[in-house]
C-alpha cells in the first residue's frame, strides 16, 4: 500500500526557511563609504534602453536570477503608456529589448502610465 501511495504524494528535498520580513538600512547610521549595490552588464544594458525609449519617470530594472543574467525584473512608469492596455504597454517594452529577451529565460514587467 505505502508503494502505492508514493506516485500520489510529492517528494520534498531541500527546504529552506525564508523570512518574511525584509532586511532593513538605516541611511542615518550608514557610513559614506557603504558600497553600493552592483548592477550587472544586462541590468545597466536594458536600463540604458528603456530610458532611450521612454524617458521614463521611474525604472527599475534587476537581476532576479542570482546573478546569472537569466531573468529579469522591469518596473517601468512613463508618459508613453497612457492611454494603451497594459498588454500594448508590455509590447513597446518587450520590441525595445527584442535583443536582450533572445538570450534570457524570463522577464517579469510592470508598467506604470503617467
Amino acid at each position: 500500500m505505502l508503494s502505492s501511495l508514493r506516485q500520489f504524494v510529492p517528494v520534498i528535498r531541500n527546504i529552506r526557511s525564508f523570512s518574511a520580513v525584509a532586511p532593513t538600512f538605516d541611511t542615518a547610521t550608514a557610513s559614506a563609504s557603504a558600497p553600493i549595490p552592483e548592477t550587472s552588464e544586462g541590468e545597466q544594458t536594458i536600463h540604458a534602453k528603456l530610458t532611450a525609449k521612454f524617458a521614463p519617470s521611474q525604472l527599475q530594472v534587476q537581476d532576479i536570477s542570482g546573478g546569472c543574467g537569466s531573468f529579469y525584473a522591469i518596473v517601468i512608469a512613463s508618459e508613453a503608456f497612457k492611454g494603451l492596455s497594459i498588454v500594448k504597454q508590455h509590447k513597446l517594452v518587450t520590441e525595445t529589448l527584442k535583443q536582450e529577451i533572445s538570450g534570457i529565460h524570463g522577464l517579469q514587467i510592470k508598467t506604470i502610465p503617467q
